[in-house]
C-alpha cells in the first residue's frame, strides 16, 4: 500500500520523506550522518551530548557538537536527568544552531541509567513532565523525544510518559519497540507504538529492528506511524533510506548499489573520517565501518571477512586504508581476501 498521508512535520520543519536515521552513540557523528542525508535520510540526529556544560570542553563532546556545513534541520541529542541543566544544554545548543532539540530518554546503557538519565527517567513520571516542560520553555526551535515503551515489561508507561510529551509541548515522539531491561535483545514489539500513535496527535516515528523496506511498510501499516526510524540497519548499509524510501513511495523495490556505487560510498565516508578526526583516530573508526560494510557485502563469505577485517584492521594510515578500498573492488571477489593480505605489510603500508 502506497502512504498517501502527509509528510510529518516537526514544528515548522517538513520532512522530505518517511525515513529517519536514528541517534547512536559512536556512529552518527557529521561523516555518517552527511553519508546518510546523501543516501536518502529525511533526517539525521546526531549523537547523544551530556547536559553538562562542564563536560563540553573534551575533544569526544566537541567533536559531537560539529554540525559545520551540514544542511538543516539540524537535529542536536541531549542527555541528562536534571531538569534546569537539560534547559541550559537546549539552550546553549540553539544558539550554536541546532534547528530541533531531541531529548534522549530512550537509550538503555548502564552508565547512562545510573546517572539517571536516559531509560531510566521513564520510572519517575512526574520528572519526565519537569524535564520536558523546562526544555520546550527554554528554546525556540522544536524539541522532539526519544523513548523505549517502558522500564520493564510490567511498567510499560510508553502511552502516559507520550501524552505528557504532548501536553506540555513537544513537537514529535520517537519510539523505540522494547522496553529498558531489553536493552537490544529479543524482539521489538509494536503494539506499544500503535497505542501511542492512537492517544496523541504528534508525529511518532517507530524505531527497533526495521531493516528492510518491506519491515518499514508492514510497521507503518501496523502502527499508524508518520515514519520509521532506522538505526542498526544502516550501519555499513547506509542505502537502506533511499531504498525504503522509494518502497514507500513506489511499492516497488530499488535496486541495490553496484560495486562502483559501493565503493566510491566507502571511499568517501574514509575520507570523510579521517578529516574530521585527524589521521591517527580516523583510521582506528574506520575500522568498525569497514568490519559493518563487509558484513553485508556477499560475495564473500564468513572466511573471507575475517580476512579482510584482520587484513584491514592492521593498517596504519589513510593512504594504505584507501589502497585496500581500491583492491577490494579491484579483483575476482574469490581471489581478493587472499590478494589483499599479500598485498599489505605488517606495519599497515600497502606492498607494491
Amino acid at each position: 500500500m502506497i502512504d498517501s498521508r502527509p509528510l510529518p512535520r516537526i514544528g515548522h520543519h517538513q520532512l522530505p520523506n518517511r525515513v529517519i536515521l536514528a541517534p547512536m552513540a559512536g556512529v552518527t557523528d557529521r561523516p555518517f550522518r552527511t553519508l546518510c542525508r546523501r543516501f536518502g535520510a529525511g533526517l539525521v540526529v546526531g549523537e547523544m551530548v551530556t547536559s553538562d556544560p562542564g563536560l563540553w570542553h573534551t575533544r569526544k563532546s566537541r567533536l559531537r557538537m560539529d554540525h559545520r556545513g551540514e544542511p538543516g534541520p539540524r537535529s542536536v541529542q541531549i542527555a541528562g536527568g536534571d531538569a534546569e541543566m537539560l534547559a541550559e544544554a537546549a539552550r546553549l545548543n540553539a544558539a550554536m544552531g541546532a534547528e530541533i532539540i531531541d531529548i534522549n530518554m530512550g537509550c538503555p546503557a548502564k552508565k547512562v541509567c545510573n546517572k539517571a538519565a536516559g531509560s531510566a527517567l521513564l520510572r519517575d513520571e512526574a520528572l519526565v513532565a519537569e524535564i520536558l516542560e523546562a526544555v520546550v520553555a527554554a528554546v525556540d526551535v522544536p524539541v522532539t523525544l526519544k523513548i523505549r515503551t517502558g522500564w520493564c515489561a510490567d511498567s510499560n508507561n510508553g502511552v502516559r510518559v507520550a501524552r505528557i510529551a504532548e501536553e506540555v509541548g513537544i513537537q514529535a515522539l520517537a519510539v523505540h519497540g522494547r522496553h529498558r531491561q531489553q536493552r537490544f535483545t529479543g524482539e521489538a514489539e509494536y503494539d506499544t507504538i500503535a497505542a501511542i500513535k492512537g492517544s496523541v496527535g504528534i508525529p511518532v516515528f517507530a524505531n527497533g529492528d526495521i531493516d528492510s523496506p518491506a519491515k518499514a511498510r508492514r510497521i507503518l501499516d501496523y502502527t499508524g506511524a508518520d515514519a520509521v526510524m532506522v538505526g542498526r540497519a544502516a550501519q555499513g548499509n547506509p542505502w537502506i533510506f533511499r531504498e525504503i524510501d522509494h518502497y514507500l513511495r513506489h511499492g516497488q523495490r530499488l535496486a541495490p548499489p553496484g560495486d562502483e556505487e559501493r565503493a566510491t560510498a566507502l571511499r568517501d565516508h574514509l575520507a570523510a573520517l579521517h578529516d574530521f578526526y585527524g589521521e591517527h583516530q580516523g583510521v582506528r573508526i574506520a575500522r568498525k565501518h569497514l568490519g559493518w560494510y563487509l558484513a553485508g557485502d556477499e560475495r564473500f563469505d564468513d572466511a573471507g571477512r575475517r580476512t579482510l577485517r584482520a587484513s584491514f584492521n592492521g593498517l596504519e594510515s589513510r593512504h594504505a586504508q584507501r589502497r585496500f578500498i581500491d583492491e577490494l573492488f579491484r579483483h575476482d571477489p574469490a581471489a581478493t581476501p587472499g590478494r589483499i593480505a599479500r598485498a599489505v605489510a605488517p606495519d599497515g603500508i600497502c606492498a607494491a
